[in-house]
């Protein structure tokens, strides 16, 4: 099909991109997308296409859950690649993707209020929909532990974790067995570095966040909390009014 594209449009194929999807977690698929990735690339240069580099797409996923079987490592994703592209001499391009930032983030959030039900509490946090929407866009798993280790001699509690947004879906987890807690408490929404920030908005009026980046006991905040004034100074009111 590339080809047939190229030559409709009297162009020359300069390189091939490759994605087969998100969160994968096993080898085999990755394998099997090279065999037929060098075979393309071959046909491609029988066909008197010149390709300079291939893009193998998106790496490994991660696990979302502390008790999930955890991916390949890299090395032997990286050699799984080398097997099937390092005979076609082209410049390579990886995408490694969320296995190095998605576990490497937490959303820190401070339980504003705990709203008691008759079968499940109801922590009503201070972050929202608007800083991580996996929960809501995908029914994504995200853990969520206590900043400050509780009592292990007091029973968990089903609890929906939610956020401040007037919606039905700001929420972070439902029906999660979790520790008592009051307000003020400040709880760590897990696995939040990949597609945390990048699909964050000021919806709701809600400014953004702020991003501390955190080396031992060294921190800086590389993206400041942006204040309601800056957020609303991009509004104007027309001349005729």
């Amino acid at each position: 099909v590339y080809d047939r594209i190229a030559r409709a449009q009297n162009l020359e194929a300069k390189g091939i991109d490759m994605h087969i999807g998100s969160q994968i977690t096993d080898l085999e698929p990755f394998e099997n997308a090279f065999v037929l990735m060098a075979d393309l690339v071959h046909s491609l240069r029988d066909a008197g296409h010149h390709i300079s580099h291939v893009d193998v797409g998106g790496g490994l996923g991660i696990p979302y859950a502390h008790d999930a079987s955890p991916p390949p490592d890299p090395l032997s994703y990286a050699r799984v690649i080398n097997r099937h592209m390092a005979s076609l001499d082209c410049d390579l391009i990886l995408e490694p993707g969320r296995i190095i930032a998605g576990n490497a983030g937490v959303l820190i959030t401070r339980i504003e209020y705990v709203k008691k039900g008759a079968e499940r509490d109801f922590y009503i946090v201070d972050a929202g929909m608007n800083d991580l929407i996996r929960p809501t866009l995908y029914e994504a798993h995200h853990d969520i532990w206590a900043v400050q280790q509780p009592d292990p001699k007091k029973a968990l509690q089903t609890t929906h974790v939610v956020g401040p947004v007037c919606e039905t879906g700001d929420y972070f987890a439902l029906s999660r067995d979790m520790p008592p807690m009051k307000k003020g408490d400040l709880l760590a929404i897990m696995s939040a570095g990949a597609y945390g920030a990048a699909m964050s908005s000021t919806y709701n009026s809600r400014p953004l966040i702020p991003e501390v980046l955190v080396d031992s006991s060294r921190y800086h905040v590389i993206r400041p909390r942006l204040p309601i004034s800056k957020l609303i100074e991009f509004d104007s009111v027309p001349g005729w009014l």
